[in-house]
């Protein structure tokens, strides 16, 4: 008589067990075929399992499981997720190639087409005014090709990299270092509920789970596991991103980085890539080229749906010529245009009012 009548309860039972990693997890079913038989299996026939602790055994033996199968199938559908497991055709190919693929996945929104290529975009959580704009247009940019976007769901480059595919009517996927059912961070509401509306949100962390440093890094595999590739596209030399970046170099993934100014100590961890072979990328056909990916009908360089542009008198448009990609104090604006002081400070309210220019703290200005 089976324990359930839920398959699934075998897996997530399984991986309730102190000791049982991914890597075990598989080893495990190389040998007995599916959980069931795992569960089912005598202390001799799991000690011959090689890497398996003996408290390990002996839990799996007496049913000692870390998580109520049933209970945790209720919270996911609750939410309106629900459980993948590894042998599940739903289950992404790519992640299967990977050293340690995570035995359980929660999914919620679309099923993610097996057919579909994946690009990441990663970067830094206190991006720039230009790292969040080049995320959102090689978001759009790939998505306009035909390719899907993964990303964290984090504040920054991962939120706006989300959007810009979104914008461009493509699938994106959002990998969380946290349960499914936790919106983190919160700001990112708008985009979780988006995500599933427009792709899947993935979480390999059991219902409930909080953010912790630990999760990320290791969702970060999945993020790479996912994709064809990585794009950096503005991080410092200690960002995570770097590490999603080493992590996809081990996978065997092409790597690509955005360069940003010599100036500016948030693109360092870019420019680090790039000195160390990551290719250097400035638009969404510098990514299909590489991967020989190109797609017709797209005029080269046409990455992003241009906005299109209020009228301007001669004066409006010599200063938004003037105000770039990176903050420019009022004083350099000055100095370039040669603006009377009273005359720039009136013209840039206007731009502003227009919603073509942004004021920042410290007289700074920004496209």
């Amino acid at each position: 008589m089976s324990l359930w009548s839920n398959k699934k309860c075998y897996w997530i039972a399984l991986s309730g067990v102190k000791g049982i990693g991914n890597v075990t997890f598989k080893n495990l079913l190389s040998k007995f075929g599916d959980p069931e038989r795992i569960i089912r299996a005598s202390k001799s026939e799991l000690s011959d399992v090689n890497g398996l602790r003996k408290e390990t055994v002996q839990d799996i033996v007496n049913q000692r499981f870390e998580i109520d199968p049933e209970a945790e199938i209720k919270k996911a559908g609750a939410c309106g997720a629900r459980i993948v497991t590894f042998h599940d055709p739903e289950y992404p190919a790519p992640l299967k190639e990977i050293h340690d693929p995570p035995m359980i996945l929660y999914m919620k929104g679309a099923c993610i087409p097996q057919s579909k290529s994946f690009i990441a975009i990663v970067g830094s959580r206190n991006a720039t005014h230009y790292g969040l704009k080049v995320a959102e247009e090689f978001g759009q940019g790939l998505a306009r090709r035909g390719l899907g976007i993964v990303s964290g769901m984090a504040l920054g480059i991962d939120a706006w990299s989300h959007w810009g595919c979104i914008a461009g009517k493509g699938f994106t996927v959002a990998v969380l270092g946290n349960g499914i059912d936790i919106v983190y961070p919160l700001a990112n509401r708008k985009l979780y509920d988006k995500v599933c509306e427009s792709g899947t949100i993935v979480s390999e962390f059991p219902m409930g789970t909080s953010p912790s440093p630990p999760n990320f890094p290791q969702r970060n595999r999945i993020i790479s596991g996912l994709s064809k590739g990585v794009l950096v596209v503005e991080a410092t030399k200690n960002s995570g991103s770097l590490i999603t970046a080493s992590i996809a170099l081990d996978q065997g993934k092409d790597v690509f980085a955005v360069p940003g100014s010599i100036e500016s100590y948030k693109s360092r961890g870019c420019h680090f890539l790039i000195k160390h072979g990551a290719m250097l990328v400035e638009n969404a056909d510098d990514i299909m080229e590489s991967l020989g990916m190109n797609y017709p009908g797209i005029p080269k360089g046409d990455t992003m749906i241009k906005r299109i542009l209020p009228e301007m008198n001669d004066i409006e448009k010599t200063i938004f010529d003037i105000i770039g990609d990176y903050p420019m104090h009022i004083d350099e604006i000055q100095k370039q245009g040669n603006i009377v002081s009273g005359e720039l400070s009136g013209t840039l309210t206007k731009l502003e009012l227009k919603g073509i220019i942004k004021q920042l703290p410290g007289k700074m200005f920004v496209k």
